[in-house]
């Protein structure tokens, strides 16, 4: 497996990869949010960033902004939403990434009165950045959400999305997934149903109320039975470890804590990215 860890997009981004290159992983997942990364900031730093990775050997996951407005009833605020995933896309092609990681277009305010018109906006929306990706040869990964988004939650929720964009790849977020869980059920289920399109990883722990970020191990997440589903798929691909902490050693502490449920092993993947980089 590769392991990664995600900037903070609040603090200057060549800042943020040295502390990160310091921990020794594999990858930088590269979230493309204002105000340090939003993607005009990352154009003008461009060329400083892909040297950095390749002087030591590290690869990159584009993660595209968060938190905009794909499924709004306002036409205009929905145009400008889609705009920046555009034109971050472009620059997100520019790392040559891994693979490009999306939040699903959500449902909030009055769009829950009338959810399917909503719900179809999103689609629309969701068809022009898949088709978008797709041009650029960008693996699109789309991540579960929390129940409050009302969209892309539970497992049955990405049946018709995977029929509908057959080039749509999978991020599974551990803590999203716990969150209002019965029984930490979503997880496995996940991995059942959808292990020919798992293609990317977010590891956090939290409580089971909200997306805390925790260390693993600190909340309720059962990651022994995590692993041991992940290792049933022989799934051998990226994993970002998304913990929130104020001392950056508890990265690379959840780092060891996954690694040595799943068997720390270079993986053919992790020798391409080697391979390429050197």
């Amino acid at each position: 497996m590769l392991y990664g860890a995600m900037n903070f997009p609040v603090k200057p981004v060549l800042r943020e990869l040295e502390d990160i290159v310091a921990l020794g992983f594999d990858y930088v997942e590269l979230t493309m949010d204002p105000p340090q990364s939003h993607y005009s900031a990352l154009k003008r730093e461009t060329n400083e960033i892909l040297k950095v990775l390749q002087d030591n050997g590290m690869g990159v996951v584009c993660h595209l902004p968060s938190f905009l407005s794909l499924a709004d009833l306002t036409e205009s605020i929905r145009r400008a939403s889609v705009h920046e995933i555009m034109e971050s896309l472009d620059v997100a092609a520019e790392f040559c990434p891994l693979k490009v990681v999306l939040h699903p277009p959500y449902v909030t305010g009055l769009g829950m009165l009338v959810f399917d018109q909503a719900k179809g906006y999103g689609m629309d929306s969701l068809n022009r950045i898949v088709e978008k990706a797709e041009a650029l040869r960008l693996i699109l990964c789309i991540e579960n959400m929390f129940a409050k988004t009302q969209m892309l939650v539970e497992p049955e929720d990405f049946e018709e999305i995977f029929k509908l964009f057959p080039s749509l790849k999978f991020t599974l977020d551990t803590g999203h997934a716990n969150i209002r869980s019965s029984g930490s059920k979503r997880i496995p289920e996940f991995i059942r149903r959808f292990s020919d399109r798992l293609d990317h990883i977010h590891v956090s722990d939290n409580l089971g109320k909200d997306d805390n970020h925790l260390p693993i191990g600190t909340g309720t997440v059962d990651f022994r039975g995590f692993t041991k589903s992940l290792k049933s798929i022989g799934y051998d691909g990226t994993v970002t470890f998304e913990i929130f902490s104020r001392d950056r050693n508890y990265l690379k502490i959840s780092r060891e804590i996954f690694a040595s449920m799943v068997g720390a092993l270079r993986t053919e993947e992790t020798r391409r990215l080697l391979e390429r980089d050197g």
